[in-house]
């Protein structure tokens, strides 16, 4: 009778001498607000947040005020023959469709109506590509599997409907286009010609070589622009000259390779299967839109090579690109499969010419302080003990290695020399790594034992330890290294190790280990050295030499090698920083050694004195005997001459 007072989100339920205001169906008492029977308030139930819709999986549920709808996912469509209701539909998918059509027209079909399936199937091609629906929802390895698996067995399926076909030509242009040619065996050349695509090659190249059948041979190839959304971001895998003639070219490090696709991918297929090596290449002219490559892009002729799992990624091998232009390129290929061209867009880490210059300059310096410090080490008999020897031998392990490095790390043919030079880098830089490991334990034994006068039992200690493990660790890291993969050794640009399969941490593995242990030794090394200085008042010569001690031991900081660490900090807007304080460091390890055991020695500048003192001494006495030697020569002279002119001059 409209006497009733409920809200309008609830209907009036009638009693008898009353009325009750209950909520509508999809809706909810509002919490906090007044729930008595006439002056309940009510709110819409959110069915698809909440979990309480019927959706099938395949719909996506929409929230309407008291209820919901469950509507396709972009790219489904509702599946025939169930009912369509706004809260009990069912979709289907575009490959789930797919596959449903591709086995109907295989239960109907009849081997008289090929080409009409032909068409069929190249229909079904453009409608599923054209909107992929669930094939979106797939990440990108996952598009790559289906793209591969849909290339080969489109393949697969046109070269057994074409032994149905009459001869002659048959074309299909919609979207994919499609260019199959049927005809008797015979020489000469065949080309099929599209829209964005023209193949052509030898007729003898259809049929398989010694094949006694003398049936008709069929040559196709389909143009599929659709296939791009689903291989548009998979991987170029260049081969290894093309990668060299990159990494020559932009004189750096080629990072990554990121391809753009051009032009349409192109299927090819031979009524002969085994089209892997061709007795002749055959020539695709493939237009595209118009590029023109920046100094960072270049233009490849590349396949779709399928992987081992189903899934594939593009690569070059056996095509060559011939002609490159603006908007069409010219491909020679010695093998069939899909095609396309792509232009990959490569990222070089440019070696910063200041950063060759330090390192050149560095290293430069580096090999002169090492040679003095070596000869210092062996002809100096005072310091001579087991300090010395662990500083003689890391010296020479560095002059080594960095004498190669400079003379020989960029000759990389022939590829056995430059797999040999790569081999002796590896072992000769992980050595001087080796040796710094025993300086930073020598060093924290002999910080420990600052009191101890007598040193004779770290000493025979060190005696014992240091060959064996010096070039004995080392030489076991490289055999294994290369008994397990020798052709890693070596690289296109370089003669050091490959980073391919992680081999690069057969060097970075070691390295990482040595400088955190050293980085150890040195910080416990300097909380002694703390502690020594503080229980040190009065004995001021004492105090004077572990002050040196310190000095000497905040120097080891960058002869252990600790200073390795900047290399782990090369990122972000300081990379370039990092990167200079890094090559510097490391560069002039050699002058921080000659500096410190050599120079910075007491009894090294004595013994330095005596020497200069000697050669001084020489070069005097070498100067006094000449001098003596001419004034006796000038004496002697004139008397000779009167005794010779004196009989002329009585006559």
């Amino acid at each position: 009778s409209g006497q009733n007072l409920c809200h309008s989100s609830t209907h009036c339920l009638n009693k008898v001498g009353s009325y009750e205001c209950q909520c509508r169906p999809g809706w909810k008492p509002i919490p906090g607000s007044p729930n008595g029977p006439t002056d309940t308030v009510c709110e819409d139930v959110d069915e698809c947040s909440s979990g309480q819709h019927r959706c099938h999986p395949s719909t996506v549920c929409t929230n309407t005020v008291g209820s919901y709808r469950c509507r396709c996912r972009p790219g489904w469509k509702p599946k025939p023959g169930l009912p369509n209701n706004q809260n009990i539909t069912v979709c289907e998918g575009g490959l789930s469709r797919f596959f449903e059509k591709i086995q109907y027209l295989g239960r109907d079909f009849k081997p008289a109506s090929a080409p009409g399936t032909i068409k069929d199937l190249m229909q079904n091609v453009d409608e599923l590509l054209e909107t992929p629906g669930d094939l979106e929802s797939l990440s990108r390895s996952q598009q790559c599997c289906v793209a591969t698996n849909l290339l080969v067995g489109l393949e697969a399926v046109l070269r057994e409907l074409s032994k149905l076909l009459p001869d002659g030509l048959l074309n299909y242009s919609a979207v994919t286009e499609l260019s199959l040619k049927v005809q008797e065996q015979g020489d000469g050349n065949v080309t099929l010609s599209q829209t964005q695509a023209k193949m052509q090659l030898n007729w003898n190249l259809a049929q398989k070589s010694g094949d006694t059948d003398n049936g008709p041979s069929a040559v196709g190839l389909v143009s599929i622009p659709g296939m791009g959304k689903l291989l548009a971001e998979a991987p170029l895998v260049l081969e290894p000259e093309q990668l060299a003639a990159l990494r020559e070219r932009h004189k750096g490090w080629l990072q990554d390779a990121r391809p753009v696709l051009l032009s349409h991918v192109n299927a090819a297929f031979l009524s002969n299967k085994d089209t892997r090596n061709l007795s002749s290449p055959v020539t695709f002219v493939f237009s595209h839109r118009s590029v023109i490559p920046g100094p960072r892009q270049k233009v490849f002729c590349a396949f779709w090579k399928p992987g081992q799992k189903g899934c594939g990624h593009w690569a070059t091998t056996g095509c060559r690109t011939v002609d490159p232009r603006d908007t069409s390129t010219t491909c020679h290929c010695s093998h069939l499969s899909s095609f396309a061209v792509l232009m990959a867009h490569c990222d070089v880490q440019e070696e910063a010419p200041v950063l060759t210059i330090i390192t050149y300059v560095g290293l430069g310096l580096s090999l002169l302080c090492l040679l003095l410090a070596a000869l210092t080490f062996l002809l100096c008999k005072a310091i001579q003990n087991t300090s010395t020897s662990l500083h003689l031998q890391l010296s020479l392990c560095l002059f080594l290695a960095h004498l190669l490095f400079l003379t020989a790390i960029d000759r990389t043919e022939p590829k056995v020399l430059c797999a040999i030079i790569a081999g002796a880098l590896h072992y000769l830089y992980l050595a001087s790594f080796t040796w710094m490991l025993l300086e930073g334990l020598h060093l924290f034994l002999t910080a420990r034992n600052l009191t101890v006068v007598n040193y004779s039992s770290g000493s025979r200690f060190m005696r014992k330890l240091t060959f064996p493990v010096g070039y004995g660790i080392p030489a076991v890291i490289v055999a294994i290294s290369a008994a397990s993969h020798p052709h890693l050794y070596g690289t296109p640009a370089r003669c050091w190790l490959n980073p391919e399969k992680g081999f690069i941490w057969g060097f970075l593995g070691p390295v990482c280990a040595i400088v955190s242990v050293n980085l150890a030794f040195f910080l416990m090394t300097l909380w002694i050295l703390k502690s020594r200085l503080s229980s040190l008042n009065s004995e001021v010569s004492t105090l004077q030499n572990t002050r040196m001690l310190t000095f000497k031991a905040t120097a080891q900081l960058f002869i252990l090698g600790c200073t390795w660490c900047l290399g782990m900090l090369q990122v972000g807007p300081a990379a370039q920083v990092m990167a200079c304080l890094f090559t510097v460091t490391n560069t002039l390890q050699g002058v921080f050694i000659f500096l410190v055991y050599c120079l910075l020695s007491q009894q090294v500048r004595e013994q330095y004195r005596k020497w200069f003192k000697g050669i001084r001494k020489s070069r005097a006495e070498s100067e006094v005997y000449v001098l003596s030697s001419r004034a006796t020569s000038d004496t002697s002279s004139p008397s000779t001459v009167r005794t010779r002119t004196a009989p002329r001059a009585h006559h």
